[in-house]
């Protein structure tokens, strides 16, 4: 058996590793440093498979070819219950689903939280329509309810998609009454759907099943407009009706939800996400609050603390998450006339600080619904 010890490599330009070819192992008993760069300075001519740190996000990533471009590697996390089929949070897709613009919409967008760029075409969903909740699955993905053109203005109707594909929804069921402007959570096995007009109603459906939602409990208060986010086990509602209630449920129980803790302000409007053990929501019509961010333990009961500042004022975001980063997505300025906003922006969930630029939604919308398989639905 031969053997080589080689203690540094570097191309003729020593601007970053050549390529090693017919090795098929390497052992160490300490590490080894990929070349490393920006996200600006990632090559587009390389073979599928190359690997590199890049130094903005701080996380390795890899080339899956020229068409898929780079993806970020992301910790995989049996307890988290997300990801498309058995990949639990490696590509993780998220959907922002119809909103206003002003006119309603039916578009899906669509793109990989892990990369950085604009949003592709999903599909349709049934009915052109505003302000439906998101919640998700590894797999399926719903949007509850929503404000549509017409009389009545409010449904009760629920679409469903399969996340890993693209095509246009499907009728799922409907939930326990017609509303709009909702919110919704899940865990991998059951949504959430908590109602908005004037009413603090919270029904369910079980994700893998077509059918009608059925009561689950109720709300503290009219949390209109509330942040949701969850674990796989306890779901959170922040603010909403102007007030700065946190709530929270077990997701498999049925009961009315409990005191959690306070934001820093009383708003409405805003948007959360998570990943298995920490809540983020993005403030929302609030003047002095609405780029901000506040934070919390989903395992511990406590008032929010601050997180950092988001890329602009807005407010009803699309929001998601895979297992380390979040997604804001969309939304309107909280100063008539009330512009949308088509912008993606992204935050590290473990990391407190400020929201950095991800791309564009193909559309500006606001009260878009967001939604990821990224453990089982944000």
């Amino acid at each position: 058996m031969s053997q080589i010890n080689i203690r540094n490599l570097s191309n003729e330009n020593d601007d970053g590793s050549p390529e090693i070819v017919g090795v098929s192992t390497f052992s160490a008993t300490s590490f080894f440093v990929p070349p490393k760069g920006t996200t600006a300075e990632r090559p587009s001519d390389c073979e599928p498979g190359s690997i590199r740190f890049n130094t903005d996000t701080a996380n390795l990533e890899y080339f899956r070819g020229k068409t898929l471009g780079w993806s970020q590697f992301e910790l995989i996390n049996p307890n988290l219950g997300g990801g498309t089929g058995s990949n639990t949070g490696l590509g993780t897709r998220m959907l922002a689903g119809g909103g206003d613009t002003p006119s309603y919409v039916n578009n899906i967008d669509f793109f990989t939280i892990s990369t950085f760029g604009d949003a592709q075409d999903f599909g349709d969903l049934t009915t052109a329509s505003t302000g439906s909740g998101g919640s998700a699955s590894r797999t399926r993905g719903l949007f509850t309810n929503r404000r549509v053109s017409g009389s009545p203005a409010y449904t009760n109707e629920i679409d469903f998609v399969t996340i890993a594909s693209t095509g246009n929804a499907q009728d799922f069921g409907d939930s326990t009454l017609a509303n709009g402007y909702n919110r919704a959570l899940s865990s991998q096995i059951r949504s959430l759907g908590l109602a908005y007009s004037s009413v603090n109603t919270i029904n369910y459906v079980t994700i893998a099943t077509t059918g009608n939602a059925v009561d689950f409990g109720d709300q503290t208060g009219v949390l209109e407009g509330g942040a949701t986010c969850a674990s796989s086990t306890r779901g959170i509602v922040a603010g909403g009706g102007n007030l700065a209630n946190i709530d929270f449920v077990t997701i498999m129980t049925t009961g009315n939800a409990q005191d959690f803790g306070d934001l820093s302000a009383t708003v409405t409007g805003g948007s959360g996400l998570s990943n298995s053990t920490r809540g983020v929501f993005k403030i929302g019509f609030q003047s002095s609050k609405t780029n901000a961010m506040e934070f919390i333990t989903i395992a511990t009961k406590s008032n929010s603390t601050d997180f950092g500042d988001a890329v602009n004022l807005s407010y009803s975001l699309a929001s998601g998450a895979s297992p380390t980063r979040g997604i804001f997505a969309g939304g309107s300025s909280p100063s008539s006339p009330y512009p949308r906003t088509n912008v993606i922006q992204k935050i590290e969930i473990l990391t407190q600080g400020d929201a950095v630029d991800f791309g564009d939604l193909n559309f500006a919308s606001s009260h878009p619904a967001g939604l990821t398989n990224g453990h089982g639905g944000l």
